[in-house]
């Protein structure tokens, strides 16, 4: 219980309701979204990497419904907090390439087709799926003392989206099964030791990614 209680953290819900109060065609900040689509035997089978904005009106709303889904979803229930431990948090390890791939917005091709190629190997499916993954800059208003808005912004969270997702028709991605987001916001702040992890089933998880992850699953 003492090993549960180290690698995972309770979500504050008002923290991801902030975030997703913007994902709406008119608030979204959203930079780029980049993908890559995965055949029923689990080969790659092509990608994408796309300014968000030039994205059709239509297309932009499907993308931000899927983004949306993984913050959005119960608290500490399907979506839960992760410790990433100091053990892991060092170069060449996952922690690593998720921040390199935030910190470039995710625009280096090669990184990736890295990330894309580690999820591929671990995942464990058996039908078609995308891996998509979103790349925002919110600027994080600050707050009076009584909690009222104020238009001034005190900080930028830079954080990532993934969402791999079952396709329900011909390279269209139907609802996510597992996601992320990195780094965590936790007290309306960047919490990079931290990352948000969520399962569409929370009684069958994919324990197979968070160990790829670096962080451990529940015992």
């Amino acid at each position: 219980m003492l090993f549960r209680s180290r690698t995972q953290t309770m979500i504050n819900r008002e923290d991801m309701l902030e975030l997703t109060r913007r994902m709406t065609l008119a608030r979204t900040s959203f930079t780029r979204i980049a993908g890559c689509y995965v055949d029923k035997d689990g080969d790659f089978d092509g990608s994408f990497n796309t300014n968000f904005l030039k994205l059709s009106s239509p297309e932009r709303t499907k993308k931000l419904a899927l983004a949306k889904e993984i913050p959005f979803s119960p608290t500490n229930v399907n979506l839960k907090k992760y410790e990433f431990p100091q053990s892991v948090r060092k170069p060449g390890s996952m922690w690593q390439l998720l921040m390199a791939m935030k910190e470039c917005g995710l625009k280096n091709d090669a990184l990736m087709d890295t990330f894309y190629d580690i999820v591929m190997e671990k995942y464990r499916a058996d039908k078609e799926y995308a891996i998509l993954v979103f790349h925002d800059r919110f600027d994080i208003p600050s707050k009076a003392s009584d909690k009222e808005r104020l238009w001034e912004s005190e900080e930028v969270f830079e954080y990532i989206i993934c969402a791999v997702c079952p396709l329900s028709g011909e390279y269209e991605p139907g609802k996510p099964e597992y996601g992320f987001l990195f780094p965590a916001f936790t007290d309306r702040s960047a919490d990079l030791n931290h990352i948000d992890i969520f399962q569409m089933d929370a009684k069958r998880p994919h324990n197979e990614l968070l160990e790829t992850l670096g962080v451990c699953p529940e015992k």
